[in-house]
C-alpha cells in the first residue's frame, strides 16, 4: 500500500515541474514575441522620401547639421542674422557686391595704414597684420565635389531625356516649371536667401513634429498614387510607346 501511494505522489510532483516548464517556455516565447513586436511596427513606420535616418545625418551631421538644427542657438542666430543683412543690404537698400567689396578693402586698408603710421608717434607696436593665403586642399575639396554632383546630375537628364521613365521626366519638367515661376517672381539672391531661411526653419520644425508631419505625409502618398494611377490608366497608357522601348522590351 505504500508504494501505491508513493507512486502517485511523485507523479504528482512530476506533473506540477512539467507544467512550471511549460509555463515558463510559454511566457518567454510570448515575451520573446511582445518584443519582437515593437521592433517589426517600427520597421513598418512611414517616413517622408523613404528616410530610414535621423534628421541631423540626412542634413550631412557635423556642425552644419547643428547650425540648421538650431543645437547651437547662437551660432544659427549669428549666421541667419548676417545672411539677411547681407541680404537686406542687396535687395532692400539696392548695394552692388563690386561697391561693397572695394568699399570694405578702401576701409580696412585706410585703418591699417593709419594705425602702422601713428603706432610710431604714439611709441606703440605697429598692428600685426596676417598673412591671408587660401589653401589649396578645401579648393580641390570643393571643386571635386562640385564636379561630381554636376556630372551625376548631367547623367541623370540624359537618362530622364532618352525616355525611359516618364515618372520621372513628368516630375523634372513639374519641378523645372515650379522654379520658372519663382525666377520670375524674386531674383536669384532673393531666392537663395529664401532657400536659406527655410533650411533654418523647416528641418527644425519637422524634427519637433516628425511623426505627425509622416503620418500626414503617408496619407498624402496614397491619395497621390490612387490620383496618379487614374491618370496612367486615362491617359499615360494611352500614349504609343517608342521605338527605344519596343526595341529593348523585343
Amino acid at each position: 500500500m505504500a508504494e501505491h501511494e508513493e507512486k502517485p505522489k511523485s507523479e504528482s510532483l512530476m506533473e506540477k515541474i512539467a507544467e512550471k516548464i511549460h509555463h515558463h517556455d510559454s511566457s518567454s516565447s510570448d515575451s520573446d514575441d511582445d518584443k519582437s513586436a515593437p521592433s517589426s511596427l517600427k520597421s513598418k513606420i512611414y517616413r517622408l522620401f523613404g528616410r530610414d535616418k535621423p534628421v541631423h545625418k540626412v542634413l550631412g551631421g557635423g556642425k552644419p547639421a547643428d547650425v540648421f538644427l538650431w543645437r547651437d542657438k547662437k551660432t544659427s542666430a549669428i549666421v541667419l542674422g548676417t545672411v539677411t543683412a547681407v541680404w537686406a543690404l542687396f535687395e532692400v537698400f539696392e548695394y552692388h557686391l563690386l561697391t561693397l567689396v572695394c568699399h570694405l578693402l578702401m576701409l580696412t586698408i585706410t585703418v591699417l595704414f593709419l594705425w602702422s603710421n601713428a603706432s610710431t608717434f604714439m611709441s606703440k607696436a605697429p598692428p600685426q597684420i596676417p598673412e591671408a593665403r587660401i589653401p589649396e586642399g578645401p579648393i580641390l575639396e570643393f571643386a571635386s565635389a562640385l564636379r561630381y554632383e554636376i556630372n551625376r546630375g548631367l547623367a541623370s537628364l540624359r537618362e530622364i531625356a532618352s525616355g525611359r521613365d516618364l515618372k520621372k521626366f513628368l516630375a523634372v519638367i513639374a519641378g523645372l516649371w515650379v522654379f520658372s515661376i519663382l525666377g520670375s517672381c524674386c531674383n536669384f539672391l532673393t531666392l537663395f536667401y529664401i532657400c536659406f531661411v527655410l533650411l533654418h526653419t523647416v528641418p527644425v520644425l519637422y524634427e519637433k513634429y516628425e511623426d505627425q508631419v509622416d503620418a500626414f505625409g503617408e496619407k498624402a502618398m496614397i491619395e497621390l498614387k490612387k490620383q496618379y494611377a487614374v491618370f496612367d490608366a486615362k491617359v499615360l497608357s494611352k500614349i504609343p510607346r517608342g521605338p527605344l522601348k519596343d526595341k529593348k522590351t523585343a
